[in-house]
């Protein structure tokens, strides 16, 4: 069994290299049989509604939608996060396709354009208290959306405070950006774009507590890794890592 990140689009690749730094083996996801072939997904971030309109093409939703309710366990960074919500608002005219099974509503750019990209330093004591390590961790946010309202099912793992944001009528001074509902964990922001690996350790955990404790759930490699990638440019980061 690995873990299987859909490379429609977006940051796949770095999310890639992340797990292969933790030594663990992942495949790219294009297609819906190969799904089968994974005990894990993660959607990456990217353009919400280019991946969307992919996935569709592919015929891809009715697939990850039933993966979802195996319970497997599926993470969604950023445009990742606005796929597993159940209602997302701030969407072009015509909305896109969800895949759903988070109980939220995601604002698709509360943040702002891609201008309004920034990074902050923001605490996660659930992930502390896990994984150990520094008391906050850094939080890449790239025109990023925001989790207006959750569910009482959703474990909360981080919030960033802002200043009094108005949104459909509401004042917000504090939007979830890391949420867990289940097998399902959606974070705001890009942890495949840090040295900080205990995002990534956070959700393989996930997956072996599905398989109740057995760690051959996730496929560990300790040299020349076979990462599923089409050829040797597909291992090259995308995008900076910041340490």
């Amino acid at each position: 069994m690995v873990v299987g990140v859909l490379a429609l689009q977006g940051s796949f690749n770095e999310h890639i290299a992340a797990l292969r730094r933790l030594g663990v083996k992942a495949i790219e996801v294009r297609k819906a049989d190969q799904l089968e072939m994974v005990s894990s997904l993660i959607i990456p971030g990217g353009e919400s509604t280019t991946m969307a309109k992919l996935a569709h093409y592919h015929n891809l939703f009715p697939a990850l939608r039933e993966f979802v309710k195996t319970g497997k366990p599926v993470w969604g960074t950023c445009a990742g996060l606005i796929f597993l919500a159940n209602k997302a608002v701030g969407q072009k005219e015509g909305g896109q396709e969800l895949v759903g099974g988070l109980d939220i509503t995601v604002h698709r750019n509360f943040f702002g354009s891609q201008l309004q990209s920034f990074e902050a330093h923001l605490s996660a004591p659930e992930l502390v208290s896990r994984e150990g390590g520094p008391d906050i961790f850094r939080a890449v946010f790239i025109r990023a959306p925001a989790v207006l309202e959750a569910g009482p099912e959703v474990e909360v793992l981080a919030e960033y405070i802002v200043s009094s944001e108005k949104e459909d009528g509401h004042i917000h001074d504090k939007v979830a950006v890391a949420v867990r509902q289940g097998n399902l964990l959606g974070t705001a922001f890009h942890p495949e774009l840090t040295a900080d690996s205990r995002w990534h350790s956070y959700f393989l955990k996930m997956a072996r507590e599905v398989k109740g404790g057995n760690s051959d759930s996730i496929v560990t490699v300790t040299s020349s890794p076979d990462l599923g990638l089409n050829n040797e440019e597909h291992a090259v980061n995308d995008l900076p890592i910041f340490e």
